[in-house]
């Protein structure tokens, strides 16, 4: 059975091109929305949070909405709505959803202008409408964000047609200006208007427009210097697609594997070429880490050119939260089994933070599948392991603190653990910070984190690493200082070392320091030769 929902212009669902009646409940119409929108796994508790305030029973609400939902998207032979004790997802897989449609064509490279205008006219339906929920913060805040990412990509469609060789230029400009409109500050657009209007015989109209233009970039701060004849070529070749990092997160398909003592573990692959795995570390969340202002920009990046697969830790993220153990064996068995689960045999390993204890552990341990071996802001051993009295009574209070910081708006907390990540973040950034410590893992479980964290000790592996090593390491890392980077590497043989201009243990999306970890990376990948290993 045929089965397509509509979620531009309004939501619908037919079955063989037969409308199916929706539930008359909003918060069941929006809630069917985000999940075939989203089309991801997500925690019960996270929906509850979305949907439902707390004085009411949201665990009862949201099951009486899924048995609202289940019939509209199930049938005899698909059971398309998945729900466990823990998750809950919609598999779209089987379903025409049209903003996953659209999305898709609008990847391909060579569209003809009347695809491009057919995706234009789609977009321009409004996302959802009438299921807004205004006392819904957190719902709220991710329906304004899809539907400002659905303008950004009907804008870059009509980049394209604003050059598409198939249209006149009078037909360019028509294209052109809609795009400025959606994009008022997009000096790309502004140019793009100026030359067609001098093409199509109007200078006067474009010097006019460049006045306005003019006054609207300099009140808003930005630099702006049209040279009309220079961008006339350049805009001719009219860019791809802009929304890279949103495209790559409709195309990641998560799923589970189940450990050696039966936890099950998230893990998520993205984008195509010599893969690469990112070994986990605290502090990571499948769905919510892809738009984070740190490392998200460097994940999306990488993911353009090579297979990029990751994986929440077990008591973190999508992964098992009640779990019996968690600690540094766990780690690496958890490590085997994604690497097992998704089918690698060699690939690059990236190790952030405890990542790196982790990784030179698998690739002692497994050095014919690891080709290259590269680790930041890492240490091989916790700071319980020979820790001088002072830097153990801090750190201790810190896990004391942690008990009760958790999560929340905390100032004496936040002073102390969110500003030693990013010293250089903005109160935005870290306030997203402290969201996103609660959204990842519960209070109990950080305790069991920063307690294991601190017994690592991998000294004795550096030795025995046999795979092309790069080391990097923050100047100014407060976490872990650059010294102990700069003793990690001089202990495995042969790593190169590069310190990078940055205060962060975390590195913000938006540092300069973040465009050098990627350069670093992809130039280490593309010349170091693989070693000979013993196996």
């Amino acid at each position: 059975m045929d089965i397509a929902m509509t979620l531009l212009g309004e939501l619908t669902i037919s079955r063989n091109d037969t409308s199916v009646k929706l539930p008359a409940s909003r918060r069941t119409r929006a809630l069917l929305g985000f999940l075939a929108s989203t089309s991801r796994p997500h925690r019960r508790d996270r929906l509850c949070e979305l949907f439902w305030e707390i004085p009411d029973d949201p665990r009862a609400a949201l099951r009486w909405s899924l048995t609202k939902i289940r019939p509209l998207v199930n049938d005899v032979s698909n059971e398309r709505l998945s729900a466990d004790r823990e998750r809950v997802s919609l598999l779209t897989g089987e379903l025409g959803v049209d903003v996953h449609q659209l999305t898709q064509l609008a990847e391909k490279k060579d569209l003809s202008a009347a695809e491009l205008t057919f995706i234009s006219q789609q977009l321009n339906e409004p996302f959802l409408p009438g299921l807004d929920l205004p006392s819904q913060p957190l719902y709220q805040q991710w329906l304004d964000t899809e539907r400002l990412a659905l303008t950004r990509l009907q804008a870059s469609v009509l980049g394209r047609l604003a050059g598409h060789l198939e249209l006149t230029a009078l037909q360019q400009l028509t294209h052109a200006q809609e795009w400025l409109t959606l994009d008022p500050f997009n000096t790309e657009a502004a140019t793009r208007v100026l030359v067609l209007l001098e093409r199509t015989g109007r200078p006067h109209d474009a010097g006019k427009l460049q006045f306005q233009l003019g006054e609207r970039f300099r009140n808003a701060g930005i630099a702006w210097r049209p040279d009309i004849h220079a961008a006339e070529q350049a805009q001719t070749d009219s860019k791809n697609l802009q929304a890279g990092g949103r495209q790559l997160l409709t195309r990641q398909r998560i799923r589970f594997c189940c450990a050696a003592d039966g936890a099950r573990i998230a893990y998520a692959s993205v984008g195509d070429g010599p893969p690469i795995v990112k070994a986990a570390n605290w502090l990571s969340h499948l769905e919510h880490d892809w738009g984070a202002p740190i490392w998200s920009p460097l994940f999306q990046e990488l993911a353009r050119d090579h297979r990029l697969v990751r994986y929440d830790e077990r008591g973190n993220g999508l992964s098992d939260w009640k779990v019996n153990e968690i600690s540094f064996e766990s780690f690496v068995s958890d490590l085997e089994a994604v690497v097992e689960a998704a089918g690698l045999k060699r690939f690059a390993l990236v190790g952030i933070s405890q990542g790196a204890s982790v990784s030179i552990e698998y690739a002692v341990r497994h050095p014919q599948r690891v080709s290259h071996l590269i680790l930041f802001g890492g240490y091989a051993a916790g700071w319980r392991v020979q820790a001088e009295q002072q830097l153990s009574r801090e750190r201790e209070a810190i896990i004391t603190l942690t008990e009760s910081g958790w999560g929340q708006d905390n100032p004496a907390y936040r002073q102390i653990f969110s500003t030693t990540f990013m010293p250089s973040a903005s109160a935005e950034e870290l306030n997203w910070f402290n969201e996103f410590q609660r959204l990842t893992t519960s209070p109990e479980n950080a305790v069991r984190f920063l307690n294991v964290f601190a017994d690592i000790d991998v000294r004795h592996r550096l030795a025995q690493v046999q795979v092309p090593v790069l080391v990097m390491h923050s100047l100014g890392d407060q976490r872990i200082p650059i010294a102990t980077g700069r003793e990690m590497a001089a202990a495995i043989p042969g790593a190169e070392f590069i310190a990078l201009d940055s205060d962060g243990h975390l590195l913000l999306g938006h540092e300069p320091a973040s465009k050098t970890f990627v350069s670093s990376v992809r130039d280490f990948l593309s010349r170091t030769p693989e070693r000979e290993t013993t196996i």
